[in-house]
Formats: C-alpha cells, sequence, structure tokens
C-alpha cells in the first residue's frame, strides 16, 4: 500500500522550486552542483509546508523535463533527499516526502510557538501581543460575577450570548451603521467565523478571490476546504486596492466569495479609503460576489488624531453584499477566542444552524468578559493600551531594522501589527529557516502568496520591545548573513530573552 496522501504535480513543483531565489555566492564562495540547489529546494518547500509531507513528488523524467534539467540530476537530488530522510520511496509505488526521525512536522501556517521555546527563540512568527493587565483579570471576575444564572442551562448558545449579540449590534449602530441583534452570530475567533463562511457559501471547488498577498493562515484554511483561490495583487505600497484588478477578477472568474482586510492589511498594513471601499462593495454586487470582510484590526490605528474610513458594511445598507468578521483577538488579546459575524438576517441563520454540526457554540465564560469589557468602557481603555504598545513596538522594530538591514525595504504603516519586508533580493524562504539556527522565528513571504509568490519578503509583526526588538533585527541580520555567504556571522550567538 502507497505511503503517500496527496500528489504534487511536475508543473505545480517546478513552480515552486522557481519561484525561489538563488542565494548569492559570496566572496570565493562556489556555487553548490545542481543536484544539490534541487535536493535542497525540494526540502526548504518541505520543511516551511508549502509541499505537504506525505506528498508523492512526480517521477524523475517528469520532473526533469519541467525543471529543463537533467533526469541525472533529478534522480541525485531524490538520492540526497532519501539519505537525508525528506523523501522515501518504494518501487511501484513511486517517491514521497518525509520528515527526519526526531524532527517536528512542518506547520502549514503560522502556528504559536509554544512557550516554553520562548527563552532562546525569538518570535516573530505571531502577530500577537501579551494580554492588556489588569484589564483582562478584571474581566474574567466581572464575567464570573455574572456567571451563576449561566450556569443553571445547557450552556450552548450556538448564535452567542443574547447579551453580547446585542452590544456588539449597538457598538455597529453607534458608529452610523444600524444593526440588530439577529444580524450578529458569536463565533470562537475570527478564524472560526470564515471557517463557518466558507463552509456556507465556498463548497469544495469554488473559486474565492483574495488578495495578494493575504493572511496566511486564513489561505490555507481555505485550501483545505478544496476552494480554488484567486489571487488579486494588491497596490503599491500602503494606499489599499487595485479596483481595476478587482474589478477585472470579479467579472472574469466570477468567485463565490472574496476575502479582503480593508483596515491596517495583514501582512502590507495597507488601509483602504472610503472611495475604495465603496467601489468594491459596488463591484461585487454587480458580480454576484459575497464579500468577506475581516475587521481584526480596525481599532489598532496607531496615528493619533488619523480619522478612520467608514466600515466596508457601511457601503452595504441592504446588507445583500458585505458579511463583516470582527474579533477581540488582535485589540485584546488572542487568548481571548471571541469573533463575530455581521450578516443580513438569513445569512446568520443558515450560520447558527450549519453549527449544530461543528462546535454547537463559544464558551460562555469568555463571551462574559468580552461583554463586560464593552459594558463597562475597560474595552476602549484596554485598546487604548494597546495601541501605546504597539506603536512603540513599531517604532522599535523600525529603528531596529533600518540600522542592522539598511537594503531591507519597507512602509510605515500607520496601523495594525506587521510590516511587510522586502528582503534585499534574498530569499524569504531562506531567511526563515536560517532564522531558526539563530534564535528568529519568522514567516517567509510565500506563506502569504498563491504558488510561490513573494520569495523575496518577510513579514516582522512589531510584537517585542526595546533590547528585546534590537536583538530581533541583530538576528535577523546574522540570519540574512548565513543566506548571503554560506557562513556565520562571527560571534553570533543568540542571548536569552524573556518576550
Amino acid at each position: 500500500m502507497a505511503q503517500w496522501t496527496s500528489a504534487m504535480g511536475a508543473a505545480q513543483l517546478a513552480r515552486l522550486l522557481n519561484s525561489q531565489q538563488e542565494r548569492p555566492a559570496g566572496p570565493g564562495a562556489r556555487r553548490p552542483p545542481a543536484y544539490r540547489a534541487l535536493a535542497d529546494g525540494i526540502r526548504l518547500l518541505v520543511l516551511e509546508g508549502r509541499v505537504p509531507v506525505a506528498a508523492r513528488l512526480p517521477a524523475e523524467r517528469e520532473l526533469a523535463l519541467s525543471l529543463s534539467v537533467s533526469r541525472t540530476t533529478v534522480a541525485a537530488a531524490y538520492e540526497a533527499l532519501r539519505t537525508e530522510g525528506f523523501l522515501e520511496s518504494r518501487r511501484g509505488a513511486g517517491s514521497w516526502t518525509a520528515v527526519p526521525a526526531g524532527n517536528p512536522l512542518p506547520a502549514r501556517g503560522l502556528e504559536p510557538l509554544p512557550p516554553e521555546a520562548l527563552g532562546s527563540m525569538i518570535d516573530l512568527g505571531t502577530a500577537a501581543l501579551p494580554a492588556p493587565e489588569p484589564w483582562l483579570t478584571r474581566a474574567v471576575q466581572g464575567a464570573l460575577e455574572e456567571l451563576p444564572p449561566y450556569a443553571h442551562t445547557h450552556g450552548d448558545y450556538p448564535a452567542g450570548l443574547p447579551a453580547l449579540r446585542s452590544m456588539i449590534a449597538e457598538r455597529y449602530t453607534a458608529r452610523g451603521i444600524p444593526t440588530m441583534p439577529e444580524q450578529i452570530m458569536v463565533t470562537t475567533g475570527a478564524m472560526g467565523a470564515i471557517d463557518a463562511i466558507c463552509h456556507l457559501f465556498g463548497g469544495r471547488g469554488e473559486r474565492i478571490a483574495v488578495e495578494s498577498p493575504s493572511y496566511a493562515n486564513i489561505l490555507q484554511l481555505m485550501r483545505e476546504a478544496g476552494a480554488r483561490l484567486v489571487p488579486v495583487a494588491m497596490a503599491e505600497g500602503l494606499t489599499g486596492w487595485d479596483l481595476d484588478r478587482w474589478r477585472q477578477v470579479l467579472r472574469e472568474a466570477a468567485p463565490r466569495i472574496a476575502y479582503v482586510v480593508a483596515d491596517f492589511h495583514n501582512p502590507t498594513g495597507a488601509l483602504a479609503d472610503e472611495d475604495q471601499r465603496r467601489r468594491l462593495v459596488e463591484a461585487a454586487r454587480s458580480a454576484g460576489t459575497v464579500l468577506v470582510v475581516d475587521e481584526t484590526m480596525s481599532e489598532l490605528y496607531l496615528e493619533p488624531g488619523l480619522e478612520m474610513p467608514r466600515r466596508v458594511c457601511g457601503f452595504d445598507p441592504a446588507g445583500s453584499t458585505v458579511i463583516t468578521v470582527g474579533s477581540a483577538s488582535k485589540a485584546f488579546w488572542a487568548g481571548m477566542r471571541i469573533g463575530w459575524v455581521r450578516a443580513a438576517p438569513d445569512v446568520i441563520r443558515s450560520l447558527v444552524a450549519a453549527r449544530a454540526y461543528a462546535d454547537l457554540g463559544t464558551p460562555v465564560l469568555e463571551q462574559l468578559a468580552v461583554n463586560w469589557l464593552f459594558s463597562t468602557g475597560g474595552w476602549e481603555q484596554a485598546v487604548e493600551l494597546r495601541r501605546g504598545q504597539a506603536r512603540d513596538n513599531r517604532d522599535a522594530l523600525i529603528a531596529a531594522v533600518r540600522r542592522e538591514l539598511p537594503t531591507w525595504e519597507f512602509e510605515a504603516p500607520q496601523g495594525g501589527l506587521t510590516l511587510w519586508v522586502r528582503t534585499g533580493g534574498l530569499s524569504g524562504s531562506r531567511i526563515a529557516e536560517a532564522g531558526e539556527r539563530v534564535g528568529v522565528r519568522v514567516p517567509s513571504g510565500p506563506r502569504f502568496g498563491v504558488d510561490g509568490a513573494f520569495e523575496g519578503y518577510v513579514r516582522l509583526p512589531f510584537t517585542v520591545a526595546g533590547a528585546v526588538a534590537e536583538e530581533a533585527a541583530t538576528r535577523l541580520a546574522a540570519a540574512a548573513h548565513l543566506v548571503r555567504t554560506g557562513t556565520p556571522m562571527n560571534g553570533n550567538s543568540p542571548r536569552t530573552f524573556v518576550v
């Protein structure tokens, strides 16, 4: 019986390999043999999760044709991978990817680093900040005081606690977007919300238009749901969306869903203006596309006096086109797994009905904690604290990266939690791999794209401060040096930090 669980076509693998940039040869350095470069490229794709473990690789002859190399080169590369434990083969069954014994399975998204590893590894993989105290403790204490009446019930509220649904609806209404509680469903984080929406609207094989780049974990969620992703390139810099491209994709591809982040886009930090929002809603309505808008970063504006554009759903008064997703995870704390959906009442009813076969509902205690924050003014004070932390972290990280890596290019966003950085011609995938060796964890650009795009980028969240931000930049410079020259920097040994 074959040991592989999926298959990787020759053209697809060649496309991923060709997206990788070769390491520039340093002074006196020699280029590796072709078979070694090919083996390294496949190994890197496996380690990053861009080629799954237990994926059947194409036959040697097929891959050789797609890469325009000799079959001998492919055969030697496969043999090297078998020797290193990254490939297994059996006559008649082919060859499939593997990981050596003792190595952790690679994740295909951006999983959090285990807390026990934080002493030696600086984690720039997850765009999330520690809890804003004392507000987390106060919210949980307030929730415990409100809990007894709910403890006498079965505890399953598929649409969410009525009190929290009403509070979220009131917050939209206060922003000039009239909303009823019947238009709100509380979910287990924004990921839970988008997963439910994808299963309702985007069945297997359905097209979903996504920004390019876009949030890596959402892209992977959609892939695993069987969606066909249609990338739409972002406009240059931090200016938001390219509406000409969006209109063309919506008209020609007719996607069932489009997923966008209008407020401090993850990963680029772009902020779409009101005209872009209005025109995208109009284009989606004309195409019959459901526009799913992720607002998880909307309250993380960092510049004092910045006037935020109107919410995207404000340009869809009938509620027939836009579904909005919100969350407490970014603005408050990722451990508070509370998200919500705002949509037309019939959409909410469908989502709630489907939930009977998923998770039945969101934990009551966490819902009560968020409701306490909303109803007491604690949310506004906690988020203001969060903005100050993120602003200081952003400024510290930008200063450190510009000092240590002056050839890296980026624009400073006005909000959100991430920098989208062009790595001076180096491979982001290889920087991520080298970073693990020198004590800094950073996600490479291709995680945020489709089919190998953005190899020359990394995403840097501003989630560390002060001396830790400076050390992170120093380690990134060491990783870049390792990629560029193949040798470590003199005297480089990661220090231990509490982060």
